[in-house]
């Protein structure tokens, strides 16, 4: 008896395919700053326009790595605008209004970020709520909170304005650089041990890809989510800090303008580096090419409605591409993401850990 014939396998990208998705949008990013450097010579290529760019655009990279943690375990984070408006108006009641030393008051609301985060964690895997439809109402009560302590008007620091060890946190430089971009640099490069080198960060993708396979082998996915969240409302704590810094006036709404660059970066960063698996560097790469184009297209006078279709066309361009991206990592193109060590919980020689 002959066997039966076997399926066909799927054909799996070379190494020149592989490559051309990986640093595909690094490539985007060197080509458009040379396509606007050739159209405005006098004014793109220059010290100024880097230094806009590192200025303009840490607060959102910061968010946008506070929103890849919780995509990484397949769950969405709509308050992050909402937490960013609150942390910062927070900074400023304590700094301002409370008189509270301003070391204190940062270690204060990013602590407060972090609790947030574990409160959205909680709210979504154990009150079984959609992470969109959790994460949209507790933001909503953020926005709540934020318009009480402001009453709905503006923290505006006295005549003497703010401390300036407070606001050279965001203003000052390092090496000649802006210093908020080394945080960049620092956060994403810590994101990226956490999720591809350690346990951890392997456990997080594994929950994101198949949460009942993850939940065989005994991994507690309820418990991995809630870190997830948690390490988000701590990224965002720290982006208030940032914002007041910068600012250096509370400003209730504000926040809400840093939702959509946010999922922005983070989902065209899933295109990146890492091809179908949202990852630190490839949100870092996402977010260098929106800033590029950004600020091209600003210096080349378009209206101010540019901006939103700019960032709404990227978006819809990210989902899809990073859709397409997951589909080719589940078949088969990529498995790395499964860890092969048993659970630390488990038992030794135990073939799996207990069941959360």
């Amino acid at each position: 008896m002959t066997a039966p014939p076997r399926s066909p396998s799927r054909p799996r990208p070379g190494p020149a395919g592989h490559h051309v998705g990986a640093y595909g949008l690094l490539v985007l990013t060197v080509l458009l700053f040379l396509v606007f450097s050739l159209t405005l010579p006098r004014t793109f290529p220059t010290r100024d326009t880097v230094d806009s760019i590192l200025f303009n655009q840490s607060i959102p990279a910061v968010l946008a790595l506070a929103a890849t943690v919780p995509i990484v375990t397949g769950a969405f984070d709509l308050s992050l605008g909402y937490g960013l408006g609150l942390a910062h108006v927070m900074a400023m009641h304590l700094v301002v209004d409370e008189r509270w030393p301003w070391p204190w008051a940062c270690l204060v609301v990013v602590a407060g970020g972090a609790v947030v985060g574990v409160l959205n964690g909680v709210v979504v895997e154990f009150g079984r709520i959609d992470s969109f439809i959790a994460t949209l109402g507790t933001g909503s009560m953020m926005y709540a909170v934020t318009g009480w302590i402001t009453d709905g008007g503006r923290i505006v620091p006295g005549p003497r304005g703010l401390p300036g060890a407070f606001t050279d946190l965001y203003n000052s430089r390092f090496l000649g650089l802006p210093v908020p971009a080394f945080y960049v640099l620092a956060l994403a490069v810590v994101l990226w041990l956490v999720l591809e080198r350690l346990p951890l960060g392997r456990y997080l993708y594994v929950v994101g890809s198949n949460p009942r396979a993850a939940e065989l082998v005994g991994i507690p996915t309820r418990r991995y989510i809630v870190y997830a969240f948690a390490a988000s409302g701590l990224l965002v704590g720290f982006a208030g800090v940032l914002l007041a810094a910068q600012q250096q006036i509370g400003n209730p709404s504000v926040g809400l303008d840093y939702l959509l660059p946010a999922f922005a970066g983070a989902l065209l960063g899933a295109t990146a580096i890492r091809p179908g698996r949202p990852n630190a560097l490839g949100t870092l790469v996402a977010v260098a090419v929106l800033a590029v184009g950004l600020t091209g297209i600003a210096q080349l006078g378009a209206d101010f409605w540019t901006i939103p279709l700019f960032y709404g066309g990227t978006l819809l361009l990210a989902v899809g591409l990073a859709g397409y991206s997951a589909r080719r990592l589940r078949t088969g193109t990529d498995a790395s993401a499964v860890p092969r060590e048993p659970h630390p919980s488990a038992r030794d020689g135990d073939t799996a850990g207990p069941t959360p």
